[in-house]
Order: structure tokens, then sequence, then C-alpha cells
């Protein structure tokens, strides 16, 4: 889980993201306070969102996590620490690239929306390469665009 500041209209706003081992994006969600009782919010919504309780949460040294998980995921192991983190912390980076695009969030409503959609479809048009042979990997990215135009109806329009 990482935990990312943010600014809109001069307010700060945290960004709480969870990842899963490989680095898809599981959940976010903009709050403006990260206390406490705004990681149970998070753990709440990312709970009932994957339907099963974790084995490990891997965190960065955020005060508020150990909190939260000690009142909620009481069998969880929690590893907290700088490097083991590193999937979250990348994970960042084309979110970072694509706010600065659009010249930064105008509401949080606006960042919600729109990380919560940008996400899920940059994961689909963008599979693991390094993971892929060059063949493969261009054979299932026209796959993933044939199926976005499928989904949009794009081929009925053409």
């Amino acid at each position: 889980m990482r935990l990312l500041s943010q600014s809109i209209k001069g307010k700060q706003y945290y960004l709480w993201r969870a990842v899963d081992c490989e680095g898809k994006v599981l959940d976010i969600l903009m709050q403006r306070q990260r206390d406490t009782k705004a990681a149970k919010r998070f753990f709440r919504k990312l709970l009932k969102q994957q339907g099963f309780v974790p084995r490990v949460i891997v965190t960065d040294k955020l005060k508020s996590y150990e909190a939260a998980k000690n009142q909620m995921l009481k069998s969880v192991e929690h590893r907290q620490h700088k490097g083991l983190n590193n999937r979250a912390e990348n994970s960042h980076q084309p979110t970072r690239m694509r706010e600065r695009r659009m010249r930064k969030f105008k509401s949080p409503g606006q960042a919600q929306r729109f990380l919560s959609a940008f996400e899920p479809i940059r994961d689909h048009f963008h599979p693991k390469q390094h993971q892929l042979t060059a063949q493969h990997y261009r054979q299932q990215l026209r796959q993933r665009f044939q199926d976005w135009r499928e989904i949009a109806r794009l081929n009925s329009v053409a």
C-alpha cells in the first residue's frame, strides 16, 4: 500500500493505493486525512472489493497502517519497510505523468473518478512486456485492442 500527497485547490489530499504482488492496482481512494480512521476506511473498501483477507500486507512506515491493521486485520502479517513497498511506489508513475498532462486535478471527486477508471484501462493496454516474448506481446496487444473495439462498439460504426 502506498500513500501519496496531492494538492487540489490549495488543500492537501492523500491518494491511498493498494497494489498486489504482481504490480496490479487493486484500489485507489482520495481522502483528506491520513490517520487511523482514514486507513480503516481504505482497508474496509479494499476488503469489500476483494472479497478475501490477504495473508500479508506491505506498507510504508506510516503508523496509521499499523493501528488500523491491529483493529481490523489481527491475523494478517504486516511488513513495514521502505524497500519492500517498491511495487506500490512505482505504480504512481503513470498516474503522475497523466496528471501532469491534465494540468492537475480540479477537484477530489474528479480525481477519484478519473483514477478509478484510468488504472484498469491503462492495465488493459499495457501488458507486462518484460514477461512476454515479442511475438506473444504483439498477439496479446492485438487481442486487447480487438476486445476494446468490441466493448466500445467501434467495429459497427466503422
